[in-house]
């Protein structure tokens, strides 16, 4: 297969494959944090809305548990957000050649910035009003416990300002030196029949980037100021699969690697297999860390070891969706289709109703594998429901970018949030 660099790679219509990839992800966002309230292992009930912040991560913690569920949000934990973003930079290339970068940049700092501002300055507190509601005899009101803190928290909002700054880093390389973007897409190219090889360049290049960071920094550590935080140990891990992803687009997103009849779409059962037998070794080598607590923790060669776990299971866990997405997704139906187009909004506003659906359902006598499944499917459709009437008003539909994709539009870009760049 030819690896030349395609000048016009991707458009900005609709990526069928990408846009079920991405539409999927955003539920696994959604089931994540319907499910903490249940977790086993779940810290205590906040007492107030003190700066600590770990209520911020368990808004509500329910008596009622779902025993297991803990492997499915690690599983979650391990690579939906770097999915996420490496999705996000697929198309900054063909949105960089077709607007320019002034225009690229009003764009994102429409759809990003401003919903960023109305994700965590609006939508966080309310989400996290519950967890006040849930206090019992809180001292002082709401916005006085809120404010007291000392930070902003802004909830699953971290994630557009983080791919805002990622964005714009994209806008500064393509104004300076465009070439820069022109040779990630022929190293890319390199790689159209060689996934395996892509993979182990992946895990190399995050792993430069992640093992230091995880190192120096606790691997569960926010940095926080006002409204913006960042997982601080990942911030070089996202930014590489955000550059990753910037690179496979500009070669193109339907060349190459990414190719709906190439290798790493045929063979998406051994990356399957491949994922689910790395994050098994993930898993025991957490294990055998967590272990080690009692007698004073994990020397640096173990720890080592298990954030460079981190850094394989997350990349064969995201090759191999991205696998299954090139294979299986590339025909839409009407209820895809139609989350596809709303993805963006559901990712906004579903924290609230995750968080006062887990409130509602605190005494009511379910088990917490019921609650977390009520809570999920309620949620979905909640936020599904206020995206799409979100969406109606013509100015904040095109923020939302929720339109959908028409029988001729449907293989460049998935729009919504990873077309946000």
């Amino acid at each position: 297969m030819k690896n030349d660099f395609d000048p016009n790679a991707g458009r900005a219509d609709w990526n069928a494959p990408f846009g079920h990839l991405r539409m999927f992800v955003t539920l696994m966002v959604v089931a994540h944090h319907a499910v903490l309230a249940y977790l086993p292992m779940s810290p205590p009930p906040a007492t107030s809305l003190d700066p600590g912040l770990y209520w911020a991560a368990f808004p509500i913690v329910d008596s009622a548990k779902w025993k297991g569920i803990e492997l499915f949000v690690t599983f979650n934990d391990t690579f939906f957000m770097s999915l996420m973003f490496l999705i996000s930079g697929l198309f900054v290339w063909p949105a960089l050649r077709r607007k320019g970068t002034a225009a690229f940049l009003r764009d994102r700092a429409l759809k990003l910035g401003v919903t960023f501002v109305v994700g965590a300055g609006l939508l966080a507190p309310l989400a996290y009003s519950a967890t006040y509601a849930a206090i019992d005899a809180p001292q002082g009101s709401f916005w006085s416990q809120w404010l007291s803190i000392g930070k902003w928290p802004a909830g699953p909002a971290w994630f557009l300002w983080v791919l805002l700054a990622f964005g714009c880093a994209a806008a500064l390389v393509h104004a300076l030196a465009p070439s820069r973007l022109e040779a990630f897409g022929r190293i890319a190219g390199r790689f159209g029949e060689r996934p395996a090889l892509f993979f182990v360049a992946l895990v190399l290049v995050s792993s430069i980037g992640y093992l230091p960071m995880a190192a120096a920094f606790n691997p569960m550590e926010w940095f926080g100021a006002g409204p913006f935080f960042v997982q601080t140990s990942r911030v070089a891990h996202y930014a590489i699969y955000f550059i990753a992803g910037v690179a496979l687009g500009a070669f193109g997103v339907n060349r190459g690697l990414l190719s709906t009849d190439g290798r790493l779409a045929r063979r998406w059962p051994l990356w399957i297999a491949t994922s689910l037998v790395l994050f098994a070794v993930a898993i025991t080598t957490w294990v055998i860390i967590l272990s080690t607590i009692p007698n004073g923790g994990p020397g640096l060669a173990l720890r080592s070891l298990g954030n460079f776990a981190f850094t394989l299971t997350c990349a064969a866990t995201s090759l191999a969706f991205v696998a299954i997405a090139l294979r299986f997704a590339r025909r839409s139906n009407a209820i895809a289709d139609s989350l596809g187009a709303n993805a963006f909004g559901i990712y906004l506003v579903h924290y609230a109703c995750t968080t006062w659906l887990q409130f509602a359902l605190l005494d009511v006598p379910l088990s917490g594998a019921a609650k977390g499944s009520l809570v999920f499917l309620s949620a979905v459709v909640a936020s599904w429901l206020v995206s799409a009437l979100l969406g109606r008003i013509p100015v904040i539909g095109r923020i939302l970018g929720n339109a959908r994709p028409t029988p001729t539009s449907r293989t460049t870009s998935p729009g919504g949030l990873a077309d946000a760049a």
